[in-house]
């Protein structure tokens, strides 16, 4: 097998083992769900991946890409503070309680008191949401467009927090609460934190 077939494989293993978690449960999945989902035999599961751990840690850090890497990307080429802003936190919503990354974040969340790796996965993730965030309202309050209501870091950790309390109550099927109401929510608390009108033209 090429390097690359084997580095195409083991991205479906990856992405088999992403569905093998949400239909399982983190604590709750097997090698054989694993490769059930991949089409193939346990044994060829385990000639790319030894260890049934690494495969799952490598699945729930692919998951986790969507909520930090495909943000920062989004917002590169944006020069207006605002837009990056309101792009940041729609970007963070679930597209609806069948979101399966954020289905996978909440197995994760759900393993992570008794498991340090996936509590550093979680951990780390946290800490680089809230970094956007502080750039974001730093180069903002910079620029004369933000007039922030309180610290910087402590704008930016209640919209994290915002983000994954309403992303939760969408994948629960809050009865009133969807990607776009949740939205409207952390963008209310947005406009009161930054001093800026945040419109829906950004």
């Amino acid at each position: 097998m090429t390097r690359k077939g084997r580095a195409d494989r083991r991205l479906d293993l990856i992405a088999a083992a992403h569905r093998a978690i949400i239909r399982h449960g983190t604590e709750g999945v097997h090698l054989t769900h694993v490769a059930e989902e991949a089409g193939l035999t346990s044994g060829a599961v385990l000639y790319h991946y030894p260890r049934l751990s690494e495969l799952l840690v490598d699945a729930h850090h692919a998951g986790m890409e969507r909520f930090y890497e495909q943000r920062l990307k989004r917002i590169a080429g944006m020069r207006d503070p605002a837009e990056k802003l309101v792009v940041t936190v729609r970007s963070g919503l679930p597209h609806g309680p069948d979101d399966p990354d954020v289905r996978l974040l909440n197995e994760l969340g759900g393993a992570a008191s008794r498991n340090r790796m996936y509590a550093l996965l979680l951990t780390t993730l946290y800490d680089r949401q809230v970094s956007l965030y502080q750039s974001i309202l730093d180069t903002g309050t910079a620029l004369g467009t933000f007039s922030l209501s309180g610290e910087c870091l402590t704008v930016a950790r209640n919209l994290v927090a915002l983000e994954d309390a309403y992303g939760y109550r969408i994948t629960a099927r809050h009865p009133v609460i969807g990607p776009q109401e949740a939205a409207d929510l952390i963008l209310d608390y947005a406009r009161t934190a930054t001093g800026h009108p945040l419109t829906s033209s950004h």
